[in-house]
This record gives C-alpha cells, structure tokens and sequence, in this order.
C-alpha cells in the first residue's frame, strides 16, 4: 500500500485546480489533484505542503479534509489522502505536470480524471451540498445578527465557499460589529480561525476599501508579532492595494522593514514575498532613496527564489522603470 497526499486548492474565485498527467506515467493524460507519496518521517500535512511546493511552486493553507481512498489499479495499490486547500497564487509553475486549468467545483464531474481521483471528487462536491444543507437549517442571518460568538466562528470555519466568504463580507460592511469580530478573529490563536478571518476582510476591502483605514495602523505595528503566514498574507495583500499618502508616515518605516525582511528570508511565502514587493513599490513612489535597496533585493531574488517571486520581481523592477517618482519632504 502506498499512501499518497494530494490537494484540492481552491483560489479566491473559489475554482478548483487540476492538473494533467505525462505521456510517461502511469496514468498517461488523465487528470488530478496535483499531490505525491509520503517521504519517511514526514506528516501528512507536511508532505502535502512540499509536494506543492515541489510540483507548482506554490503556497498553499489546509483549510480541511475529505476522506480517503484505498484505490487497487492492478500494478499498485494506494491510499490516497485528500486535503481541502487555499491559495492566493493563481499561476503554477509545473515542473512535472504537462498542463493545468481552474475549474468551476461544478464542472469536476466533466474531467477525465485517474480512478482515485474521481472518488475524491465526488467527496468534494457531497461535502459542499452537505455544507449548503447546513446553512438552511440555521439561517446564516441569524447567526450574523446574534451576538453568540461561538456561532460566528464556527461560521466563519465552515466556510466552504467563495460565495459564503461573499456572504460574511457583505454582513460586515452593512453591521460594523461583524466588521470588528472579523479583526478580532484575525489576530487569534487558532491558525484556522485567524486564516479565515483574515482572508474573509480581504474580501470587504476589495469592496470598500475605506473600511480599513482606521485599523491599518494596529495591523503594521502587529506584523512582526504575527506567527500565522497565512493572516500575514491577507493584512499584506490588503496593505498592497490601500493608498499609501492615507498611511501614517510614522508607519511607512516599520512598514518598509518588514517587508524588506520577509523579502530577504529564507523563510517567507512566495504570496507573502509578491505583496511585500507591491508594498515596497507603493513606498519607492514616495521615497525615491529605497529604490536601489528595493531593486538590489529583488534581483538577489533571481538566483535563489520560486520561479513565482522571479516573475513577480521582473513584473515589479518592470513597473519601476515606468513609473515617474515624486519624493516627499520628509525621509524613512
């Protein structure tokens, strides 16, 4: 028996990558959930993440489980254990896969994917319909209006959805106590509760940006303190499209280290290196002195980044070239 992870990763428009096998396998064109045999010593949860990484350069956050496969093709038999992930990057860089699409959940049943694969499909789509039955039972505005947090956060955890996530977002821009949960949330203890948070106010700002602003300052002088990569990468994507001129000049200096600090890491995430760059960009408009410091980085980053942050660098030192820079009076 062989045991093997693979991932369902949803992106921020809630559809499902796949990927499609070689000529030389043994499942010559089919598709699948991209994943790969456990290595000794490793956690499930640990093979998953570097099997991505690995296969597609990509980051992803376990966000659940389905159930497991036990599959016999004849020549091998497998178990094949299926995670529910999230990811903000939208390009993977295939290094042993022959092609890749986003597909809408719906459409899973339509893909020519290997045995295996097709019953993890399916535990996907029934635990979706399982989640919608859910929330007919209790209505989600109940919840939203009661004031038990308990319920809130189990909301907030079952989310399975881009449109659920859509749903809790619009409740938060009309009622500014779930707005207030939501940042509460985020800065929590529980990994998956602060994830979800996060990444649920990512999708109000996307709407009303100026929701925001008063808690940005709270939010950059938490960063460093942040152990959650996945909460850091939401702040971080909702600091890289606020306006910078709205940011206290105070904050553009802790701002501009952090970043420059995640940027050098050997540690940080490919999503949380790409918005720190696009912040970085943002500062070098108003302080011209970090754009040697900034491109400097960046082409540090060529030898020794994920094919994802080199593309996001060129795209970046792209846009320097292009931009006319207006300096401030006042320095970092």
């Amino acid at each position: 028996m062989i045991n093997v992870t693979c991932a369902i990763i949803r992106n921020e428009e809630n559809e499902i990558l796949v990927v499609q096998r070689g000529e030389a396998t043994d499942h010559p064109f089919k598709w699948e959930f991209p994943g790969g045999k456990l290595v000794k010593g490793e956690t499930e949860e640990e093979c998953i993440i570097r099997e991505i990484n690995e296969e597609l350069s990509m980051d992803i956050v376990i966000c659940g489980r389905v159930p497991e496969v036990i599959h016999d093709y004849g020549h091998k038999q497998i178990n094949l254990i299926p995670f529910i992930c999230d990811t903000l990057d939208e390009l993977p860089f295939l290094s042993e896969h022959l092609a890749y699409k986003w597909i809408n959940p719906n459409d899973l049943k339509t893909i020519d994917f290997s045995e295996a694969d097709i019953v993890v499909a399916e535990y996907y789509m029934n635990l979706l319909l399982k989640e919608k039955g859910y929330t007919e039972i209790k209505s989600q505005q109940e919840i939203l209006t009661s004031s038990d947090d308990k319920e809130l956060q189990d909301m907030i955890n079952r989310m399975m959805s881009m449109q659920e996530a859509e749903w809790i977002a619009t409740s938060a821009i009309e009622n500014p106590l779930i707005f207030n949960k939501l940042m509460q949330y985020s800065f929590s203890s529980d990994k998956k509760l602060a994830f979800r948070a996060s990444w649920t106010l990512t999708k109000v700002c996307d709407k009303f940006p100026d929701l925001i602003y008063p808690y940005i300052p709270e939010i950059i002088t938490r960063l460093d303190k942040i152990d959650n990569e996945s909460t850091q990468r939401s702040f971080l994507r909702i600091i890289s499209l606020s306006k910078m001129g709205r940011i206290d000049e105070k904050l553009h200096g802790i701002l501009a280290e952090h970043c420059f600090a995640a940027l050098k890491s050997g540690f940080s995430a490919i999503a949380i290196k790409a918005y720190s760059m696009e912040i970085l960009y943002n500062l070098v408009v108003i302080y011209p002195e970090l754009l040697n410091e900034l491109t400097a980085t960046i082409n540090l980053l060529e030898g020794e980044g994920s094919a994802g942050v080199i593309a996001r660098g060129r795209m970046i030192i792209k846009k320097l070239g292009n931009t006319p820079i207006t300096p401030k009076s006042s320095h970092l």
